[in-house]
C-alpha cells in the first residue's frame, strides 16, 4: 500500500511539475530596430515574417517579434536599442548602419542581424566581411559603383546636365561615403555637384529652398533616414521645381520621383531571416560571413519623365525592372 500511495503521490506531484514545464517552455523573442517608420518599412519587415515563415517560425505562434521604429531620428535609436537589451530579446535585426551602430554600442551580447548596411567594415561595425567576429553578421548593400551608376542614369536621362544637388548628412557615415564615391564620376562625366547637407529632418526645408534658389540641374539624394521617412515630400519638391531626380529605393519612384536604383530592400530583409534562423538553431554571428547584395533594380518613373519633358531612352526603359506609366 506505501508504495503505491507513493506512485499515485509521485504522480500526481510530477505530472503539473511537467505539464507547467511544457507550458512555460520559452518562445524566441526578435526585436527589429528601424531608423525609419512603420510605413516606410511595411513591405521591408513584411518581406522578413514571410522569409521567417518560409522557415518555420511564425509570428504569435513560435516566435514573438518587438518593433521599434526611430521615424527618421537617429538621435533616438540607442534608447529604442537598450529598451530591447532590456526585454532581453534573442536577436535584434537592425536594417541600415545607423541602426546597427546603436544597436552594436548598445549590447556585445545579444546577436544582431543587419539587413542591409553600408559598408560595415568602413563604418567599424565588424572586422571583416568573411570573418565578422563578435556579435554582428547579417547582409551589407555596400556596393561604391552605385552611386556612380545613379549619375550615369541621370546623364543619359538628361544629357547636359549639371550642376546637380546632392543631398547628404555629414554626420551620417554611410552618406559621407556616397558624397566622396560621387566626386569622380561626377568629374569623369564633367558633372558639377552641389552640396546640400541635412542633419536632421528640420534641415531639409532649408536645403530644398537652396536648391530652388540655386537653380540646379537635378536632384542626387544619398541614403539616410532623414531622407527615406521625407520621400514624397522630396519628390514632390523635384516635380514642382521640374527637377530630374534619383534615390536608391523602389519606394521614392513610387512616390513621383524619376528614377530609382539599388538593392531589392525587401530581398534583402527576406535573406536577412536565413541568419535569424541559423542563429536560433544554434550558429555564432562570429562565424557567419557577411553577404554583399546580389539583386539590384531600376524603376523609371515615365510619368514624371513626360512631366518634365524628358525623353527616356527607349534602351534604358527596355532595361527598367519596372517603368511606373
Amino acid at each position: 500500500m506505501r508504495r503505491r500511495e507513493f506512485i499515485v503521490l509521485l504522480g500526481g506531484v510530477v505530472l503539473p511539475f511537467a505539464a507547467r514545464a511544457q507550458q512555460e517552455k520559452r518562445v524566441p523573442r526578435i526585436g527589429l530596430l528601424s531608423p525609419f517608420s512603420r510605413s516606410d518599412t511595411a513591405l521591408w519587415h513584411q518581406a522578413f515574417l514571410e522569409g521567417l515563415r518560409d522557415l518555420g517560425w511564425v509570428e504569435g505562434q513560435n516566435i514573438v517579434v518587438e518593433y521599434r521604429y526611430a521615424e527618421g531620428k537617429v538621435d533616438v535609436l540607442p534608447e529604442l536599442a537598450a529598451d530591447l537589451v532590456r526585454l532581453k530579446v534573442d536577436i535584434i535585426v537592425t536594417a541600415v548602419t545607423n541602426d546597427t551602430l546603436a544597436a552594436k554600442n548598445t549590447t556585445k551580447e545579444i546577436p544582431i542581424v543587419m539587413a542591409a548596411a553600408g559598408d560595415p567594415v568602413a563604418t567599424g561595425i565588424v572586422e571583416s566581411l568573411a570573418r565578422p567576429g563578435g556579435n554582428i553578421t547579417g547582409l551589407s548593400q555596400m556596393n561604391p559603383e552605385l552611386t556612380g551608376k545613379r549619375l550615369d542614369l541621370l546623364k543619359e536621362i538628361v544629357p547636359k546636365l549639371s550642376p546637380v544637388a546632392v543631398l547628404w548628412n555629414p554626420e551620417d557615415p554611410i552618406s559621407i561615403l556616397g558624397w566622396d564615391e560621387i566626386q569622380l564620376p561626377a568629374r569623369k562625366l564633367g558633372v558639377e555637384v552641389h552640396s546640400l547637407e541635412v542633419r536632421s529632418p528640420g534641415d531639409l526645408d532649408k536645403a530644398l529652398d537652396e536648391a530652388a534658389r540655386t537653380h540646379v540641374g537635378a536632384l542626387v539624394i544619398m541614403p539616410n533616414p532623414v531622407f527615406v521617412t521625407n520621400l514624397k515630400r522630396i519628390a514632390d519638391f523635384a516635380a514642382q521645381n521640374r527637377l530630374p531626380s534619383i534615390f536608391h529605393l523602389r519606394e521614392f519612384a513610387n512616390a513621383g520621383g524619376l528614377v530609382s536604383y539599388g538593392i531589392d530592400r525587401s530581398d534583402q530583409f527576406r535573406r536577412a531571416a536565413t541568419y535569424v534562423d541559423k542563429i536560433l538553431k544554434g550558429a555564432k554571428p562570429a562565424d557567419l560571413p557577411i553577404e554583399q547584395p546580389t539583386k539590384f533594380e531600376l524603376v523609371i518613373n515615365l510619368k514624371t519623365a513626360k512631366a518634365l519633358g524628358l525623353a527616356v531612352p527607349p534602351t534604358l526603359l527596355s532595361s527598367a525592372d519596372e517603368v511606373i506609366e
